[in-house]
């Protein structure tokens, strides 16, 4: 008798809280079930830092806001069969796209950053330096949500999504039986 072979699975944080990486730990006791279907490659999980070989799904949490983040995203559209966009930051911005009304008025990506600092009310930077280190990435003039940057394949809503919508989209994904999300799972309460 052949063992079938498991799905890999890669995930990714980009601009955002890790609280969607968070929600993926809240599918509980469910995770050792997944992970008889499953093997997790590229991780913040695993902490396995770069792609070992092609993976079936890639999930991404977070939108991008930097040059390292478009990078990663690439990276994992050329590396996963499937991409899930998880939650609000990975599909519209979330929190971090506040910047963007921000951005959009007359204060250029300069005067944002002297706000944040130097002349904030509550800075204390003493050497008034912003930081610019060639180890630092560019930052991008707004942040993006993930579909503005690759394709999505699916979107998982929320902030963060529950663990049961995560559990139950990666197992109907795994069966060939994911057909979208029933209107009363997905609640942003």
């Amino acid at each position: 008798m052949t063992e079938q072979r498991k799905a890999r699975i890669a995930t990714a944080s980009l601009a955002g809280c890790f609280g969607c990486h968070m929600a993926i730990l809240d599918i509980d006791e469910r995770l050792i079930e997944l992970m008889k279907l499953v093997d997790v490659d590229r991780s913040p999980l695993t902490d396995i830092k770069r792609f070992t070989r092609r993976c079936d799904i890639g999930i991404i949490e977070g939108g991008c806001c930097n040059e390292e983040n478009v990078h990663v995203l690439r990276d994992f559209r050329r590396n996963c069969d499937v991409l899930i966009a998880l939650g609000q930051c990975a599909i519209m911005g979330g929190l971090p796209a506040m910047r963007n009304a921000i951005m959009h008025s007359d204060a250029p990506l300069r005067e944002c950053l002297d706000e944040a600092y130097i002349t904030g009310r509550y800075i204390r930077n003493t050497t008034h330096n912003i930081p610019n280190d060639p180890a630092l990435p560019l930052l991008l003039d707004e942040v993006y949500p993930c579909s503005e940057v690759v394709e999505i394949d699916y979107n998982i809503p929320g902030c963060a999504p529950s663990g049961d919508v995560i559990y139950e989209t990666l197992a109907g994904l795994l069966s060939g039986k994911f057909r979208g999300f029933e209107r009363d799972k997905i609640r942003f309460d």
